[in-house]
């Protein structure tokens, strides 16, 4: 360990580079602060991930940054086990289709341009507290802040320490496979609602590729591999050579967990952010990055409740979308026939979904009526 300097002195240090990571550091450099931005991966990285930005997400994108977006997708394939697949066409582009290692290489960037220091291969071992400063012990050095920001993933060990506690992780395996040759590969989606129950599979195409992944409750892996399997030979690619072969886990909060504790608060991943039913996670880590960063610095200028307030505002805006998808998810595992049906062959249900994936609804403003809410109780039984 070598000796402190005031080089190692910071008023924030954001620990995870993702979109909730590097959107913190981005706001808080901005607002003024003196920003460290830390990650153990080597940037670019591969990130195993769908790679699709709902609009949500899109409205909380760095301003001025023109992202490399490989496609804009307003059709989607829905099937049910593997079956026959039904195209629903939206009125606009629903999703914005991204690689994840270029995605979080510009939000880096842009946080770098807002003023924050990054240095990537840094692994924190260890978190700590004394007298208001954060204590964060690396492999080679140390490092201490006013605030510390943990956006280190599932399984973090800022979120270990923040006390967060996890309803349910998820296996997600993908591969990335090489465009194949056809037209229609390259404008739709494809969900699968899958044979298992809360389990689902898709087809993101990318610029020179597809992303084709399932996602399965953890503990399940043989099942989760056998689905991969099945659905890469449902769509004839199961002898095609992948691009990328990874899985990575995935975490949602228990509703009312700590996203603070002391000067440390969580974001993203690390804070159980996502939405349960489809696992979608990146506007939940820009939302809350974005929120934190501002809190980040604004408790470095004097505001003793910036902190606390940003825990209110996740119980507040993003606990309830939780809450919401947590619902859905036990309705799905119990009626994914409905589902299909309500994706693929309703009129209404296609437009709600699209208007979902537009950032122009979610499942928490669906849940406020007591109709759905009863409904999706009994149906959930």
């Amino acid at each position: 360990m070598t000796q402190e300097t005031s080089d190692n002195r910071w008023d924030v240090v954001v620990v995870g580079a993702g979109p909730a990571g590097a959107t913190a550091a981005r706001v808080a450099a901005e607002n003024g602060a003196r920003v460290l931005l830390l990650d153990k991966a080597r940037f670019p990285r591969y990130k195993t991930c769908g790679g699709g930005l709902i609009g949500t997400s899109r409205n909380y994108l760095a301003p001025g940054v023109t992202y490399d977006v490989d496609r804009r997708i307003n059709a989607v394939g829905f099937s049910r086990n593997m079956g026959r697949i039904t195209r629903r066409f939206g009125p606009n582009a629903s999703l914005a289709m991204v690689q994840r290692e270029t995605f979080d290489q510009q939000n880096v960037d842009a946080a770098k341009a807002a003023g924050a220091e990054f240095r990537d291969g840094v692994n924190v071992r260890a978190v700590s507290e004394n007298d208001g400063i954060v204590t964060l012990t690396t492999d080679k050095e140390t490092f201490t802040a006013q605030v510390v920001v943990g956006a280190d993933g599932s399984g973090g060990r800022i979120g270990r320490y923040v006390g967060v506690e996890i309803e349910q992780a998820d296996l997600g395996l993908e591969a990335e496979i090489p465009m194949p040759a056809g037209e229609q590969w390259r404008t739709t989606a494809l969900l699968d609602w899958g044979p298992r129950p809360g389990t689902y599979a898709w087809v993101f195409p990318k610029k020179d590729s597809l992303t084709v992944g399932v996602i399965e409750a953890k503990g399940n892996a043989p099942h989760t591999r056998e689905y991969l399997d099945q659905w890469l030979s449902r769509l004839g690619m199961a002898n095609t050579p992948p691009l990328h072969d990874s899985g990575h886990l995935t975490q949602w909060r228990r509703v009312g967990t700590p996203s603070v504790r002391g000067h440390v608060i969580v974001a993203g991943e690390t804070a159980g952010l996502l939405e349960p039913w489809t696992r979608e996670g990146i506007s939940f880590a820009l939302r809350s990055g974005t929120w934190a960063g501002a809190a980040a610095a604004a408790f470095i200028g004097g505001d003793d409740a910036a902190l606390t307030g940003y825990s209110a505002q996740i119980t507040r805006e993003l606990e309830p979308e939780i809450s919401a998808g947590s619902a859905f998810l036990r309705f799905f595992e119990k009626r994914s026939a409905l589902v299909q049906f309500f994706t693929a062959r309703s009129r209404v249900g296609a437009s709600y979904f699209f208007r979902f994936c537009n950032g122009d609804t979610n499942l928490a403003r669906a849940f406020r009526h007591r109709f759905v809410r009863r409904a999706v109780a009994l149906l959930s039984r």
